[in-house]
């Protein structure tokens, strides 16, 4: 093999914004149970929208978060179990909460022009003993030198990992090649980097080994693409492609194919597929998980969701907007 890597679930996280939050504590259990042992090293488990995400603005969840949390916990005994914490969403004290409920690591979210609002989190993190990742959302609208001094803050704050993330899914493999290459280059040897795939330009499974290839250890999958917009990378077809280019992720391939087919399959709302909407969230670099926000919107006021979205994308809007896309289609039809 020319390439170890590690590999993160974000199944029961990302997963969540394509199912309205709605997974159950069975559902949890039966995903994190398939999940388990096959190879993943983390698998990611909250709310879409992070830990304290449940709300009026972002959608509520089925279950609590302590019985969905503890529900994945219990079942792994392998991977370890990871939350997403967005600082103006979650909180220290929500995060000390899961670390009891047993969670093991915390990625800590931010736009990726502002990782400064981190510090507190990030720090936090490293005190609790958790393994801490930094999260640079939206990277796609971030310059290299930009999102380079980004990823030192987060470095300069105890992250032992900081992500690129796509969450528009707009980033073609020159774009991945040029930024992940960039952190390696600036980060030190001890800090990995990480980069985090949406599929809405179809690109995924090729950006996230362009990464590899570049410098990234740790890569972000779902099983069958489960995620907002048209899904993240898909674990089964990443696992195979690695196979066939020489990269170890240390995933059987078997196991996790029969996950995706079996398991989470049966428990889809809605198939993942690279749909007019979702490929219009990678053309307009607009957040992946707008998607249903932004079908509602048009739906209510008779307008065409790819035209919220592009105007969503020309006002460079980003994750935390979302009352926006009511605006904007409301607009749209006064316009009509």
């Amino acid at each position: 093999m020319k390439y170890k890597i590690s590999l993160t679930d974000v199944t029961l996280r990302d997963g969540m914004h394509a199912v309205r939050h709605q997974f159950s504590v069975d559902d949890a259990s039966a995903i994190a149970g398939a999940l388990d042992g096959t190879g993943v090293a983390l698998i990611e488990a909250t709310h879409g929208d992070g830990l304290g995400g449940s709300s009026v603005q972002y959608g509520f969840s089925k279950e609590t978060e302590e019985d969905y949390l503890r529900a994945v916990c219990d079942t792994v005994k392998s991977a370890r179990v990871a939350a997403l914490l967005l600082p103006g969403i979650g909180t220290i004290s929500e995060l000390k909460k899961a670390v009891e409920w047993g969670i093991r690591a915390v990625r800590v979210a931010t736009h990726s022009t502002e990782a400064d609002i981190a510090e507190q989190h990030i720090g936090e993190a490293r005190k609790l003993g958790l393994d801490t990742v930094g999260f640079l959302m939206m990277s796609h609208m971030t310059p290299v030198e930009t999102l380079v001094e980004e990823a030192k803050k987060m470095e300069s704050y105890g992250a032992h990992c900081v992500y690129i993330v796509d969450s528009a899914g707009a980033m073609l493999m020159d774009e991945v090649r040029a930024k992940v290459s960039a952190l390696r280059n600036a980060l030190s040897a001890e800090v990995e980097v990480g980069f985090h795939a949406h599929n809405n330009l179809g690109v995924s499974v090729a950006n996230s080994i362009a990464a590899v290839e570049e410098g990234a250890y740790r890569i972000d999958a779902s099983l069958a693409g489960l995620g907002a917009g048209a899904g993240n990378t898909p674990l089964e077809v990443f696992v195979a492609a690695c196979e066939k280019h020489g990269i170890d992720t240390g995933v059987q391939l078997y196991p996790v194919m029969d996950a995706a087919e079996e398991v989470v399959r049966p428990r889809m709302h809605r198939p993942i597929v690279t749909d007019k909407i979702s490929l219009t969230l990678g053309y307009a670099g607009v957040y992946s998980s707008f998607l249903l926000h932004a079908f509602r919107a048009a739906e209510q006021f008779q307008v065409d969701p790819r035209d919220v979205l592009v105007e969503l994308g020309r006002r460079k809007v980003v994750g935390g907007q979302e009352d926006m896309i009511v605006d904007v289609a409301c607009e749209l039809s006064k316009q009509a």
